[in-house]
C-alpha cells in the first residue's frame, strides 16, 4: 500500500504543482479571463487519464489469461521506462519548471484560447496518461485481492491535492529538487519491482522462457500470506521465489539507474547559479 501510495503522491504532486503555476501565474498578471480556457484543458486531461486508466482495468478482463499476462507484462515494462524517464526529466527540471510553464503559458496567451486549452492539457495530461499506466501496472503487480493497493493510489493523490491547494495558498514551502530526488529514489525502487513483475507475467504468458527456472525459494521463511510477507510485497514488489530472470532483470535496472541517478551533475556554466539553493516556490 506504501509503494502505491507513494506513487499516487509523486505523480499527483506533480499535476498539482504545474496546475498550481498556471493558475497562480495568470491570478498575478491579473489575466483571469484566461482561466476558464486553463480549466478546460485540465478537465479534458483529467477525463482523458480515468478513461485510459478504465480502457486498461475493464478492456484486460476481455482477454483471455496468457493474453493479459501479455498485455500486462508490456506495459509493465512500458510504464517503467516512462517512469524512469520521468524522474531523471524531473530531477534535471525541477528548478525551471515554473519558468518553463510561465514561457509556454505566455506563448498561448499569445496564441488564443485554443492555445491556452492545449497548453494545460499537455501539461496536466502527460502527468496524467503516466500516472495511469503506471498505477495500474503497480496495482496490479502488488495486488493481494484486497482494495489496498487502490486505496494507497487515492489517499496519495488526495494528500499531492492538499499539499498544491497548501502551495497556491502560500501556507507551505518546500525543497522541491529535494523532494522529487527522494521520492524518485524510492521510485526507481518500486519501478524495479514492477519490471521484475513484468518479465514474470511474460515468462506466465509463454512469450519468455524459464518460468520454471527459480532463483531461488525462501517461501518458508518468508511466506506471502504473512504480514511481512505482505508488507515487503507491497512496498518493494518482492516475490520470495522469483526466477533466475526476474532477479537478473531487477538488478541490471536497479543498479545502474541509481547509480545515474544519484550521479552529481554536472557542472553547470553558470557555477553561481548552479551553487545557489533550489527552492521552487508557486
Amino acid at each position: 500500500m506504501f509503494a502505491n501510495y507513494l506513487i499516487g503522491l509523486r505523480e499527483g504532486l506533480e499535476a498539482s504543482l504545474v496546475v498550481c503555476i498556471l493558475i497562480a501565474y495568470l491570478v498575478k498578471t491579473e489575466r483571469r479571463d484566461a482561466l476558464k480556457p486553463i480549466w478546460i484543458g485540465i478537465g479534458v486531461a483529467v477525463g482523458l487519464s480515468l478513461g485510459f486508466g478504465c480502457a486498461l482495468e475493464f478492456g484486460s478482463q476481455e482477454l483471455t489469461f496468457e493474453a493479459q499476462e501479455a498485455l500486462g507484462g508490456s506495459l509493465s515494462i512500458i510504464a517503467v521506462g516512462l517512469v524512469t524517464w520521468m524522474v531523471f526529466w524531473m530531477r534535471r527540471t525541477a528548478r525551471h519548471l515554473k519558468a518553463d510553464l510561465h514561457g509556454k503559458l505566455d506563448a498561448a496567451l499569445r496564441m488564443g484560447t485554443g492555445a491556452l486549452v492545449a497548453t494545460a492539457f499537455l501539461a496536466v495530461g502527460r502527468e496524467g496518461l503516466e500516472t495511469s499506466l503506471f498505477v495500474w501496472t503497480s496495482v496490479r503487480a502488488s495486488s493481494d485481492g484486497t482494495e489496498g493497493p487502490l486505496i494507497g493510489v487515492l489517499l496519495g493523490i488526495a494528500t499531492a491535492v492538499v499539499l498544491g491547494h497548501l502551495f497556491y495558498r502560500g501556507a507551505l514551502r518546500i525543497n522541491l529538487a529535494k523532494f522529487f530526488t527522494w521520492t524518485g529514489v524510492m521510485l526507481v525502487v518500486v519501478a524495479a519491482g514492477v519490471l521484475a513483475y513484468g518479465f514474470h507475467d511474460l515468462q506466465e504468458a509463454d512469450f519468455l522462457p524459464g518460468l520454471t527456472n527459480k532463483a531461488f525459494d525462501i517461501s518458508e521463511t518468508i511466506p506471502p500470506d504473512s504480514w511481512y510477507g505482505t508488507l515487503l510485497k507491497g512496498i518493494f514488489n518482492f516475490q520470495p521465489d522469483p526466477t533466475v530472470l526476474q532477479v537478473v532483470v531487477w538488478s541490471l535496472y536497479l543498479v545502474p539507474t541509481l547509480a545515474f541517478f544519484l550521479a552529481p551533475s554536472r557542472p553547470h556554466k553558470d557555477r553561481a547559479k548552479a551553487a545557489a539553493p533550489v527552492r521552487e516556490e508557486v
